[in-house]
């Protein structure tokens, strides 16, 4: 630690800066929040639990707009809670991220001119852990820049010691029970990785590549197959078509000559087949090709592997030793020689999977493996959703779900990698298999030797709700957190991430499911709702944008696009405009204090406060109960907006000017309103916090003088209402609003004075005659006044007197000429939308067009008039 780190951060500021300085202020605090505990969780405390975990981050990674997204609503519901009064537990932690991080270590030594293999495995698990200390992580200082609230003393890496003895546990129970079990089958193998990895980490794509049709057999015995990859054909070890299938009746049970080979091969009848599909039969492959192998093992038929861990052909003869693509046109190019290639297609686009971590075409290889049962495990996780247990938030998502645990194949769940959780089984010298748990120990002798694979990712990360917490150990704070109370995650890891963790969470803690809800959202896309991507050039690394605009303003922006299981578009426009309310938020608190806004001693009884005091009181505890709605139904995007416009709209630029006119006047009433604003800006600030925590913790501290706005109460609704004052304060923003635009109209400046006459009396609006005048810049009549356009509204008049103003005959010149463009806009798209001709031939979205020019021009003539009808004669 340096010398700077180790010194007492600032103390609060007693008064504001003219302007927010978020660099400034957003390091001191986090390092003050976390010094003074405020993010820890006591285990042994009485108030009730708040737990989320937090989707733990690879080692490798760094601070995406995806995490930012994500901690944003994390962050912002824990800091809820606790001002709820909850003990809250956000576990923070970070995954080993098995064949990522291999990857890194490995490509470093690469730069040496070594591999793992010159290291050996003991010398280069070693070096990664070397690497995890000095590189990896750095997600969690950037963390901090974000201002995630979490438990950091708690926390974990899934290669820690607790964490290995968890994952030890479990292998060992499911094992005993029969739910793990070792089998050779057909894996998807990354000849890159030289690892299986499972299904949902293949990612398919359209390729270009190439159809072959070719003929096996001779004479009588021709049948004719296709192929997109000719190299298996190698270990072809039947020819399957379907039973019903007339065209092949003769040849099914019969032997027929597969080229380039010394081999035939059986002819099969299987349902698999589909006749109407190209030739109506298929090649069979059993060692490369998942379908093939289930076809063989119906079949009874051999399975030839014909490629090694690299995708190298290893079959006998001449193509021994190419790579599969080069096997690929050499084998096409020797079959053409012999006149049995019938068809060729190229490019022939098909679905291709491909390695998710380095984008190598997948090979389906068969391999003897590790593999989790998960039928009944599958079956208990989606009976917890059905009947209940666990809500699935937006509920649309849970078919998705369903879709996948209801159609769940067994899980693959060991790597050939050296990075992670070995497997704990040992091997005899005369054959013997022992698995071994945490606190057994292993066999030992000549010839015993450990399995060299070690356990999927995914396995470790699936424990992680209860892992986290000491189990196996039934600890205090397994007791207190456990289950979590909701799940905050995006819906394109629900089959990789949650799904597991419901299966694990059920069998491993008694049918206790490992959380409440769970609440899943979008993916964070560009502007325009393009996927982010550094390929497509439009990817942002968020430190940018805090740096720029202060984190506040990055929360606040993706906080207001969260909408339940929806992508969120995110643009820089959009975080400045962020960044513009957080100073809203800082100058309008600064102008209240430096007006005497206070929160000492109780609010005033309803009887001696004006109606604008109760009208903003009211509707701060309506705002109160939306916000709290909101939360509980995960709507980030509504109360944000709720927030921004309650904020900016109804208490900055509506009351804060209001009670202008008050504050000038002073006595009694002033001193009311001074007490409300600060009420109103207490309460306002609690709101905001959860999502912009910074700019909320200096200025909340400096209008109330409390230690901190992370242990403040959260408002409640305290009922006030009050219908007479809301409608009152609408009628009059009414009017102030109607009067604006009409000036606007009249090309008069937002500052300019004009004389007006007021007839307010016997309407709710008589008692605010000094701030209309005020806030529309409107000087007494005085004696040569005359009313040259008068504006009924809300049942009051007010009258303007323009003369000396505007030049009225120049005005009413230039809205006549708008006037006239507006009538032939309107007579054109009228002619258009008469003419049937046009009609018939007229694309659809070209009609939509003229009718929008249509409605706008009606519009603007009805506007234009409106306004020539109140100017004064020329």
């Amino acid at each position: 630690m340096t010398e700077n780190a180790q010194q007492e951060p600032p103390a609060p500021t007693t008064e504001l800066p003219t302007q927010y300085a978020p660099a400034d202020v957003e390091g001191p605090l986090y390092e003050r929040w976390v010094e003074r505990g405020y993010f820890e969780a006591d285990a042994g405390s009485e108030k009730p639990p708040y737990t989320v975990v937090i989707p733990p981050p690879n080692v490798t990674g760094s601070l995406h707009l995806g995490h930012a997204f994500e901690h944003t609503l994390i962050d912002a519901l824990t800091r809820r809670k606790r001002m709820q009064g909850f003990e809250t537990l956000w576990q923070p932690g970070m995954d080993h991220a098995g064949i990522a991080t291999q990857n890194v270590v490995e490509r470093e030594l690469a730069k040496e001119g070594k591999s793992r293999h010159d290291l050996g495995r003991e010398a280069f698990v070693e070096r990664v852990w070397q690497w995890k200390g000095e590189s990896g992580g750095q997600i969690s200082g950037q963390m901090r820049r974000l201002g995630d609230g979490v438990a950091w003393s708690r926390e974990r890496f899934t290669m820690d010691e607790g964490l290995s003895r968890a994952v030890q546990t479990v292998f060992k129970r499911l094992y005993d029970d029969g739910l793990i079990y070792r089998a050779e089958r057909i894996i998807n193998w990354c000849p890159r990785c030289l690892t299986a990895i499972s299904d949902i980490e293949v990612e398919y794509q359209d390729d270009d590549g190439e159809l072959v049709s070719m003929k096996y057999g001779d004479g009588d015995d021709t049948i004719v197959v296709a192929t997109t990859r000719a190299e298996t054909m190698l270990g072809d070890t039947a020819v399957a078509v379907h039973p019903e299938d007339e065209r092949y009746k003769h040849l099914v049970g019969k032997l027929i000559k597969l080229p380039l080979t010394d081999r035939s091969i059986p002819v099969v009848a299987d349902e698999h087949v589909d006749p109407e599909f190209g030739t109506g039969a298929v090649k069979v492959t059993p060692a490369h090709d998942p379908n093939d192998f289930e076809i063989g093992q119906r079949h009874d038929l051999p399975s030839i592997a014909v490629m090694d861990e690299h995708a190298v052909i290893t079959a006998h003869g001449p193509f021994q030793g190419l790579d599969r693509l080069e096997a690929r046109s050499a084998i096409v190019a020797a079959l053409r020689a012999e006149g049995r290639i019938v068809a060729e297609k190229r490019p022939y686009a098909h679905s291709v999977g491909h390695c998710s971590r380095c984008r190598t075409t997948i090979e389906p290889r068969l391999s003897m493996q590790w593999w989790v049962k998960v039928g009944p495990l599958a079956k208990a996780a989606g009976d917890a959703v059905r009947e209940g247990k666990v809500r699935i938030h937006p509920q649309e998502m849970e078919k998705r779900y369903f879709d996948w645990v209801d159609n769940l194949h067994d899980w693959c769940i060991s790597r050939q990698l050296w990075w992670g959780h070995r497997i704990p089984v040992w091997y005899g010298p005369s054959g013997e298999v022992v698995c071994v748990g945490p606190d057994e120990e292993a066999p030992s002798g000549e010839g015993w030797h450990q399995d060299t694979d070690v356990l999927d990712t995914w396995f470790s990360s699936g424990l992680w709700p209860f892992s986290t917490l000491g189990w196996p150990e039934r600890t205090e704070s397994l007791a207190k957190f456990y289950p979590n109370s909701v799940l905050v995650t995006g819906y394109d890891i629900l089959f990789f991430w949650v799904a597991r963790m419901m299966m694990f969470g059920l069998y491993a803690m008694d049918g206790t499911p490992p959380f409440h809800t769970i609440a899943l959202h979008g993916m964070v896309r560009d502007q325009f709702g393009k996927k982010m991507s550094k390929s497509f050039g439009n990817a942002v690394n968020p430190l940018d944008w805090m740096d720029k605009y202060g984190s506040d303003a990055l929360r606040f922006t993706l906080a207001r696009g969260a909408n339940p299981g929806v992508d969120v578009p995110i643009g820089e426009d959009w975080v400045q405009g962020s960044r513009n309310f957080a100073n809203k938020v800082w100058n309008a608190t600064r102008f209240a204090l430096m007006n005497g806004a206070t929160v000492e001693g109780p609010l005033p009884e309803a009887s001696r406060m004006s109606p604008t005091d109760r009208w903003i009181l009211s509707r701060l505890n309506s705002v109160v109960a939306e916000v709290d709605a909101y939360y509980d139904d995960f709507q980030f995007a509504k109360l944000s907006d709720t927030l921004f416009h309650f904020a900016w709209d109804e208490v900055f630029d509506w009351y804060v000017e209001l009670s202008k006119t008050t504050f000038q006047a002073g006595g009694e009433p002033a001193e009311v309103s001074k007490r409300v604003l600060g009420e109103v800006l207490d309460v306002t600030l609690r709101l905001l916090h959860p999502v912009v925590p910074f700019v909320t913790e200096t200025l909340w501290t400096t209008l109330t003088g409390g230690e901190s706005v992370v242990i403040a109460d959260w408002p409640s609704d305290n009922g006030f209402r009050d219908a007479d004052a809301e409608r009152d304060i609408g009628t009059l923003q009414s009017v102030i609003t109607e009067v604006r635009r009409f000036r606007a109209d009249q090309g008069l400046q937002p500052g300019q004075r004009v004389p007006a006459r007021l007839t307010l009396d016997g309407t709710a609006l008589a008692a605010h005659e000094p701030a209309i005048r005020q806030l529309l810049r409107l000087q007494p009549e005085g004696e040569s006044f005359t009313a040259t356009a008068t504006l009924p509204v809300a049942g009051a008049e007010v009258a303007l007197d323009l003369s000396g103003v505007i030049d009225v005959a120049a005005e009413r010149k230039r809205l006549a000429k708008d006037l006239a463009a507006a009538e032939k806009e309107k007579s054109q798209a009228t002619a258009k939308l008469g003419n049937e001709a046009f009609l018939s031939k007229a694309p659809d979205h070209v009609v939509d067009k003229i009718r929008t020019r249509l409605a706008k021009a009606e519009e603007d003539i009805t506007r234009i008039q409106s306004q020539l009808d109140r100017l004064p004669p020329a």
